[in-house]
């Protein structure tokens, strides 16, 4: 078994989700796992990952600190495998996307 947690928060519109996705990283020791946009970016659920006391911590306080209400948040300690599988099939999605379909010019985006 690992001692992975899973934390979930749903919000209206990219900005508020990158906002609470900012309290979630700094709040705790909690780190992004994946996103997913849908609506044209209208609703975005951000998905982080850590120990089940810092996601917690993490999810409560975006909730209570974000922009935006989120529409919906969660936290799973201890996902099943097949949880696991859904997030890392959908952060493969995220992390494959080509640069020219991100709209970024490479030369601006810094490593850190």
């Amino acid at each position: 078994m690992s001692n992975i947690s899973l934390g979930f928060i749903e919000v209206s519109g990219v900005v508020a989700a990158v906002d609470a996705l900012d309290i979630m990283c700094k709040t705790s020791g909690v780190e992004l796992a994946t996103w997913e946009r849908k609506l044209g970016g209208r609703l975005v659920t951000i998905v982080v990952k850590g120990d089940v006391a810092s996601v917690t911590e993490a999810v409560e306080t975006a909730t209570a600190k974000a922009v935006r209400k989120p529409a919906a948040k969660g936290v799973i300690a201890n996902p099943h495998q097949e949880i696991l599988r859904l997030i890392e099939l959908s952060a493969g999605r995220f992390m494959k996307k080509p640069e020219a379909e991100s709209g970024l010019d490479p030369g601006t985006i810094q490593e850190v």
